[in-house]
């Protein structure tokens, strides 16, 4: 292996191919081993010290976990000097993370999913789509292992598709469309909180633009270790939330909307009648809420050790299993199929509404925020590619920070206003961006992973391949299909519905 000059955004391996926007440099005798970038900000100069000898390496290329650790290591070892330092997250940390990803308000969506599907289906696909975005997920981890060099999902469907800049661009595209949708997924609910809450007859396109300042000022920091205590405290008031939505449901005498004599009906299966896109919808909010695999490659580059990422995974995971579930089979059981609605809050009597739907806030604000974070410190790379703005607290960086988060939160405004459905616009999320970054990349990692006759060696292996091929055919199911569903939905709520784009209508759950 050739010594290379290190070059922020670069991965110059000496073996006929490039990844990640690279330009082939001429060899200098810098680093003996690739220091892999395009968030790290490191200028050539920075990189002034000799690290391991490059037959060292060669014999450690069959261990990846070998070479993570020195790749690791010598990343850390840069930016240490550095006033913003990217690599610093532990694996609870980053468990903080991902809780504050997944406890979220979209598990609200699961007792009207539960209510379409019927109580017993809707269990049992619960607990296989968080199998099978567990399994994924760990697939993604091994394969961040392998690859160290990578700094986002954008890198990774680089490498998938063989090192193309399309398949890099394309990725990156579907990267920031689906983090500006959930922004916007957080400015229309929080639209709906503020106008709850306040009972207020102003404008609700004035609560949106409140919303969005509101996220905006929540996304400045710039590292995840910052947003780490945030995170953790996002989880425990949305956790809260949900448990006093189960009370609440439990003790008021009747869900809101109760028509005397019709009590609430509870169904193990779905109830005759139910349609293609009706189900299909249940079906796919349930998914969007396990699928967060995208944001996964940006906050396992953060880390300080990647191999802990498992615990972190492990945690979440059983978390999300057992409050997904119960969250949505007791609230449906409370309240029935005639009076359900998506998110859960609108069932309950206003008083308890308010209670429940008061501790959401700080979900609401944060994990917008976090998402908007990610993308900006993606395109925030892609300004400052070898630049010690990025690694410094500069009047120039941090004016540009700021106007990408401006410019993100304006889009995510402007898609809340256009698209003002809750369960239409996770049912939409989920069938563009989830098929793809929550089956069908990980199942060709895995392939890429295991080449020629290696993947079908032994049992375990060949089932492991054939479940891959069969996430591929899935997720491509789901992205016409659940697309062509969610559509339609949009169409027929259009229709049924006083809201409107840009709407100063009341807009209370």
């Amino acid at each position: 292996m050739k010594k290379h000059h290190l070059v922020p955004g670069r991965c110059d391996y000496d073996d006929g191919s490039s990844s990640m926007h690279m330009h082939q440099v001429e060899p200098q005798p810098v680093l003996a081993m690739p220091v892999f970038s395009n968030s790290w900000p490191i200028n050539g100069r920075d990189a002034d010290v000799e690290r391991t000898s490059s037959s060292s390496l060669e014999e450690l290329e069959d261990d990846d976990n070998t070479l993570a650790e020195i790749s690791v290591g010598t990343q850390i070892e840069l930016e240490k000097d550095h006033e913003i330092k990217y690599r610093s997250c532990s694996w609870q940390k980053t468990a903080a993370l991902l809780f504050s990803e997944y406890i979220c308000l979209a598990m609200m969506s699961f007792p009207w999913s539960y209510s379409v599907l019927g109580l017993v289906p809707g269990i049992i696909l619960t607990l296989v789509v968080a199998a099978s975005v567990l399994y994924t997920s760990l697939i993604l981890w091994r394969y961040c292992l392998k690859h160290p060099e990578v700094r986002d999902v954008c890198d990774i469907g680089k490498k998938l598709f063989g090192d193309a800049a399309w398949a890099y661009n394309v990725t990156a595209l579907f990267f920031i469309l689906n983090n500006t949708f959930i922004q916007a997924l957080h400015v229309l609910v929080g639209t709906k909180l503020l106008n709850t809450l306040t009972n207020s007859s102003q404008c609700s396109v004035v609560f949106a633009v409140i919303m969005a300042m509101i996220c905006l000022v929540f996304s400045l920091p710039r590292t995840f270790k910052q947003l780490a205590h945030l995170g953790t405290f996002s989880a425990v008031t949305m956790g809260i939330a949900v448990i006093l939505s189960i009370v609440f449901a439990g003790i008021q005498d009747h869900p809101f909307g109760y028509k005397e004599g019709d009590e609430p009906l509870v169904t193990v299966l779905p109830v005759p009648g139910t349609t293609f896109v009706s189900g299909m919808s249940a079906f796919l909010n349930i998914m969007y809420t396990f699928c967060g695999q995208i944001c996964l490659p940006s906050f396992i580059a953060d880390m300080e050790n990647p191999k802990d990422f498992p615990k972190a995974l492990w945690a979440v995971t059983i978390a999300e299993m057992a409050m997904f579930t119960l969250c949505g089979a007791l609230i449906y059981h409370f309240v029935g199929n005639q009076y359900m609605t998506a998110p859960a809050f609108s069932s309950l009597q206003p008083l308890y509404k308010k209670i429940a739907f008061s501790f959401a806030i700080p979900t609401l604000i944060f994990l917008g925020s976090l998402y908007s974070v990610v993308t900006s410190r993606f395109i925030f790379a892609r300004v400052f590619e070898n630049s010690r703005h990025r690694h410094s607290n500069t009047v120039v960086g941090w004016l540009t920070w700021v106007g990408i988060l401006s410019t993100l939160w304006v889009v995510a405004f402007v898609i809340a206003e256009v698209l003002p459905f809750f369960s239409d616009m996770l049912s939409l999320m989920s069938s563009l961006f989830d098929a793809w970054f929550g089956y069908i990349f990980w199942a060709m990692a895995y392939l890429q992973m295991n080449p020629g006759k290696r993947k079908w060696n032994g049992m375990g292996k060949t089932i492991q391949t054939l479940l891959n091929y069969f996430f591929i055919a899935f997720g491509l199911y789901v992205l016409f299909g659940g697309t062509y569903v969610s559509v339609q939905s949009i169409i027929n709520d259009r229709k049924s519905s006083h809201v409107g784009v840009f709407t100063c209508a009341s807009v209370t759950v």
